[in-house]
């Protein structure tokens, strides 16, 4: 929903509110898309929610409670009467009800568990057990599944009785009498399929599945490049204990992008905030997250210090150098900057394998080096037109193209280490590659400049 259209509902609905004209309401809301419903409710006062939220049919309630957030939602389960709560929470998806759950402290999860049904109460239990950004933590157990030996004709008329309780029945699971998964045949093969065969005959062994310790990146990698609509979730003897559906994958690509956006800016999700934190909460957040980085930041600039400290006597015998430090300085964090940004996406989408690598090493370097012969020419030129002397001009070109080399090298080759040791890539984050290569440029230059103006 676009910034204009959400400040037109939100009034729209503020206004009926005023009016206390319920019907209009209920008619305004039935037309409304359950997630926009759920952005005007998160900015919407806590009796004006209520009121707003019980004008609403039982389907598109419970829509409305898998959009929002953890706070909004246990404040308005908590105001619906029992029937009510154990009603909307039937309809809910379980690992929408875990997610919301997940954020919320043990006392109110055991809470609002007590008004599911004992079987969804033991499944919702169960997915609780695993870490919020495994395979096992984003899954539903809401899924179908059929014996291998069933015939066409039953299958379907068993896919009638439990496809109402399952998240989506795009593909039906194959399983054994011990529940491991030895295939999956999707709706339109079953529908088509002669009813007098077996569903072994028709379906694909072939399955693509993830491990229920699986990362959730992981499983987003595997839907995307397989494209599929949902991903079976099986133990390490293949036996099926869930599915994960595209709209989760969704959820997850969006928040593992976002996490490492935040890591490469030096910075944290932490400084993501809910509308009714404090001022001193969203201040103290940010500090917390971006301070450590400042403060390699500045040590690194404590470095940048003695590194020209000790080039003292270069610069004051030829003062013209320290007009340039800016613009070398410049150019070579954002060349490390493009190198690592690049390398860092294509280590996130594992374009990176093996003698990758070394093509990827190769390539940044080359990129570098002809970048940099460009760019070094350019300012070269420049220092002769602002009256520079030639040897000034010659050492600031040849630094610039030296510096641009070593920034394309160290941003590409810091991502990958952090990989080979394990770290999240993502946090070879702009204030340490750019701190890196400020050293190094600065030390290219002034040892330059020091050994050429020596021998004039």
């Amino acid at each position: 929903m676009g910034l204009l259209m959400f400040y037109e509902y939100l009034s729209r609905i503020e206004a009926l509110i005023e009016k206390h004209d319920d019907i209009g309401l209920h008619n305004y809301l039935d037309a409304m898309h359950a997630a926009d419903i759920a952005e005007v409710l998160e900015n919407l006062e806590s009796d004006e929610q209520r009121q707003v939220f019980g004008l609403l049919t039982d389907e598109k309630a419970t829509e409305v409670l898998e959009e929002l957030n953890s706070d909004d939602f246990s404040e308005l389960i908590k105001a619906l009467t029992y029937e009510k709560k154990v009603t909307l929470l039937d309809l809910m998806s379980q690992d929408d009800i875990v997610d919301k759950l997940n954020e919320l402290p043990e006392s109110r999860q055991k809470e609002i568990i007590a008004f599911l049904d004992y079987e969804d109460a033991a499944d919702v239990k169960d997915l609780l057990l695993y870490e919020e950004d495994t395979a096992g933590g984003i899954m539903t157990k809401d899924y179908v599944s059929i014996q291998k030996d069933y015939s066409i004709y039953y299958a379907i008329e068993t896919l009638r009785a439990i496809a109402p309780d399952a998240e989506t029945i795009y593909y039906i699971y194959v399983v054994d009498d011990a529940e491991r998964l030895v295939g999956v045949i999707s709706l339109r093969e079953l529908i088509i399929a002669s009813p007098n065969r077996s569903v072994e005959s028709v379906m694909n062994e072939n399955v693509i599945t993830v491990n229920i310790n699986d990362d959730q990146e992981e499983v987003a990698r595997i839907v995307s490049k397989y494209d599929l609509l949902a991903v079976p979730v099986v133990d390490n003897g293949n036996v099926m204990h869930g599915i994960i559906t595209i709209d989760d994958v969704l959820d997850v690509i969006e928040e593992e992008a976002t996490e490492d956006i935040y890591k490469f800016a030096g910075t944290s999700d932490e400084e993501v905030y809910e509308h009714d934190d404090t001022l001193f909460d969203r201040v103290k957040n940010s500090v917390r997250s971006r301070l450590p980085w400042l403060v390699i930041t500045i040590f690194g600039g404590l470095l940048s210090a003695k590194v020209l400290a000790s080039y003292q006597t270069t610069i004051s015998a030829n003062a013209s150098l320290a007009m340039f430090m800016p613009l070398l300085a410049g150019m070579g964090g954002n060349v490390g900057t493009q190198s690592s940004t690049i390398t860092v996406r294509n280590i996130a989408t594992h374009m990176i394998e093996g003698a990758d690598i070394l093509r990827t090493l190769i390539h940044e370097i080359s990129v570098g080096m002809l970048v940099g012969m460009f760019c070094a020419i350019i300012v070269g030129t420049a220092a002769l037109f602002m009256h520079a002397e030639y040897h000034i001009a010659i050492i600031v070109g040849i630094s610039m193209c030296a510096n641009m080399v070593t920034a394309a090298t160290i941003g590409t080759i810091v991502p990958l280490i952090f990989k080979r040791i394990g770290v999240d890539p993502a946090v070879a984050s702009a204030p340490f590659i750019t701190t890196t290569i400020d050293l190094t440029g600065l030390t290219i230059y002034f040892t330059l400049a020091t050994m050429m103006i020596a021998n004039l």
